[in-house]
């Protein structure tokens, strides 16, 4: 375990040129206060955070001041924004503050949000605030547990110093770690541009840091893209498995490395629905639930003609097509596994949609289902007992089905049991249960976070906390709509 001042810093983004960044130190906030701090991770990073002290912490959380090793840029990228190019993108409230190499030689990005104005930020404050921050904090944490890929949270303060958004709110910054924070985005900006060296040198870049068992294949940049599509394929065969809305599926919000980053009006599902929109300013419905799989194709189209100075055009189209295979294949090997499908048999897609479309019909809740299927027994299925969630006419028609079909795999159902509820989450970060912990900490109540963590960290097991983390919302908590601020 090392302290902040003992860690191996560099700079590797930064070498690549000015063409893709700017020197920019945070601008301070006044009355600065620590938050949180996310132990965990920095004990997985080899990080002893505690070392530091809360005042220096505060002091490099608020932008009062910097480690000398340290030399904040904000990066500088393109992209389209539901369906239409902007070139005027870039870090406009975040900083990328260093990198680092930890004891197994990973790299590992620091990156301040809400650090204040950049030459990208277009007008806008360059702040972030603690409503935003606090889901930021929770879902990344929320999304590991659940094994999708993510950037994640190391800490998080607040400030007296007052923002508007809506109305005014108090200042707050979000330390975010990852591997990288390219995106498609910066590779769209070298296109348009015309600067095809520099794509060719942030593609070698990428590869060297993080896809190094690509640097010697025989057309690496194909199999960049290729790989590219891949994770990108997993990331969001994930999001649909655990009805996870990301609300801005822009292309400059998309990593390079498949994490779902630059969290804003998120949701998971609560009573499913297919075309659910969780981003109150996507009119036309082009980020909803269901579109998030072709979107992200689109997204990869893109990201595939600012790369086509390096990729011969069918190479790009041969992994477009393996994208929807590995998606699909992906996706049906999730939902069998959360259905407690040990075996593959070709009805399987037909059994699990046909649960889908019942819950869509019925007004199920998406993850208490199949939650309560992994805590409960076809002796207790059809008994007018069970919880309501199950204990519908048609329902229960599909649970006979469904009886059949397990009984292919399981002698014994507590097997079953068992392995649904090690990819069932109990705790789903619901957003009203987000809005709590926002008020709470607005409060001070601070120590809800540590709680939150807690759980997060590991959702599918029972946790001391309080019982309704564990329920659907009423309905006058369902379908909240946020905004892109959020």
């Amino acid at each position: 375990m090392k302290s902040l001042d003992q860690l191996d810093y560099c700079h590797t983004y930064a070498d690549l040129g000015p063409s893709l960044s700017s020197r920019v130190n945070p601008t301070p906030l006044s009355g600065s206060y620590l938050i949180h701090t996310n132990q965990r991770l920095a004990k997985q990073l080899g990080i002893d955070i505690e070392s530091v002290g809360d005042e220096i912490l505060i002091q490099l959380l608020s932008g009062q001041g910097i480690l000398e090793s340290w030399s904040p840029i904000a990066m500088k990228y393109t992209g389209h924004q539901f369906g239409q190019y902007n070139p005027d993108l870039g870090d406009g409230r975040g900083l990328l503050l260093t990198e680092f190499i930890n004891d197994n030689g990973e790299k590992w990005d620091f990156h301040l949000k809400g650090s204040g104005q950049t030459p990208y930020s277009r007008g806008a404050d360059g702040r972030a605030v603690i409503r935003s921050s606090v889901r930021e904090y929770l879902i990344s944490a929320a999304m590991d547990g659940l094994s999708i890929p993510t950037t994640q949270a190391l800490a998080i303060s607040g400030a007296s110093t007052p923002v508007r958004r809506e109305e005014i709110e108090s200042a707050a910054t979000l330390l975010r770690i990852a591997p990288s924070h390219v995106r498609f985005g910066h590779f769209e900006y070298l296109f348009y541009s015309g600067q095809h060296s520099e794509i060719k040198a942030l593609a070698d870049y990428i590869i060297l840091w993080h896809m190094p068992e690509l640097k010697d294949s025989e057309d690496k940049y194909a199999a960049f893209f290729q790989q590219v599509t891949k994770r990108t394929a997993s990331m969001i065969a994930h999001w649909q498995a655990y009805g996870f809305c990301h609300g801005v599926m822009n292309t400059d919000n998309m990593s390079i490395l498949g994490l779902t980053f630059d969290y804003g009006p998120f949701a998971f599902l609560d009573t499913y629905l297919s075309k659910h929109i969780c981003n109150h300013s996507d009119y036309s419905g082009r980020y909803a639930f269901h579109q998030q799989p072709g979107i992200g194709q689109w997204n990869l189209s893109a990201l595939g003609y600012a790369l086509s100075s390096l990729i011969d055009s069918k190479q790009i189209e041969a992994s477009l097509q393996e994208y929807s295979t590995h998606i699909q294949a992906e996706y049906r090997r999730l939902m069998r596994a959360r259905f407690g499908l040990d075996s593959e048999h070709d009805s399987d897609p037909e059994l699990i949609n046909s649960c889908l479309e019942l819950m869509e019909k019925l007004g199920l809740d998406f993850n208490f289902t199949l939650r309560v299927l992994s805590e409960t027994g076809p002796d207790n299925w059809a008994d007018i007992g069970l919880d309501s969630t199950l204990n519908k006419p048609e329902f229960i028609a599909w649970l006979r089905e469904y009886q059949q079909r397990i009984a292919l795999d399981y002698g014994n159902d507590q097997q079953r049991q068992h392995a649904m509820q090690g990819v069932n989450p109990k705790y789903i970060l619901r957003t009203h249960l987000a809005q709590e912990a926002i008020e709470q900490v607005e409060n001070g109540e601070f120590d809800i976070l540590e709680t939150w963590l807690t759980v997060l960290a590991n959702p599918f097991i029972e946790h001391v906390c309080p019982t309704h983390w564990s329920l659907p919302p009423s309905n006058d908590q369902k379908g909240i709509c946020l905004s892109c601020s959020s």
